[in-house]
């Protein structure tokens, strides 16, 4: 469940507690928790309504201005089940502690190597975690069709990647594009200098 930059700071200052949904079924389960751009959102309950019985005061604890305007703003299927869910914050994104850090022991180095290592095992496209690496950290502020652009693969597939290195903290999203984060370059500063030149070379697409 994606919620717009407005929406999720409303759920962090406490005047947005409601979100409305139209779904064939059900993105979120009551008890997920959901990281948004103002921090983590927890999902406390789910259930379909009729949403002629949605009233303004309902669409006020959604930030709309009225019933109407919220109906009118639903996007999903027209033929979809609209969904009232109850939404109350949590607290920051744990990401952006961990992303701020700007040096690493040796363990934590070795930690963040064997989370990429796993992702590059699982990859259907070879390793790719330390060559998107250098790729962030090279083009700051480039967008994801351009980095997939310069390596040759869809670029959802690149955002997707790119999001997997954001949830260790390696890179920050930034209004446009993206770029490595403290914790992202202290990682690559410490790997050997021959990772450094493999990591450093062309992403290898199969």
């Amino acid at each position: 469940m994606l919620l717009t930059r407005l929406i999720a700071e409303g759920v962090a200052a406490g005047t947005v507690s409601l979100v409305f949904r139209r779904w064939a079924r059900p993105d979120v389960r009551a008890g997920d928790m959901v990281i948004t751009s103002a921090g983590v959102v927890a999902v406390q309950s789910i259930v379909a309504v009729d949403p002629a019985t949605i009233t303004d005061a309902d669409a006020r604890r959604a930030g709309a201005a009225s019933a109407a305007a919220l109906l009118a703003a639903l996007g999903g299927r027209p033929d979809g089940t609209t969904y009232r869910i109850e939404v109350r914050y949590v607290g920051p994104d744990p990401r952006v502690a961990l992303s701020a850090e700007d040096q690493l022991s040796p363990e934590q180095h070795a930690e963040v190597a064997a989370r990429l290592a796993r992702l590059d095992q699982r990859s259907t496209h070879g390793p790719w975690t330390h060559a998107l690496l250098r790729l962030v950290e090279a083009n700051p502020g480039r967008r994801a069709v351009e980095l997939a652009g310069q390596v040759g693969r869809d670029r959802d597939a690149v955002k997707r990647d790119i999001r997997k290195l954001k949830n260790l903290g390696l890179t920050h999203s930034l209004d446009v594009g993206y770029r490595i984060s403290p914790r992202g370059s202290a990682y690559l500063a410490g790997l050997p200098d021959e990772n450094h030149a493999a990591g450093g070379g062309p992403m290898i697409i199969r």
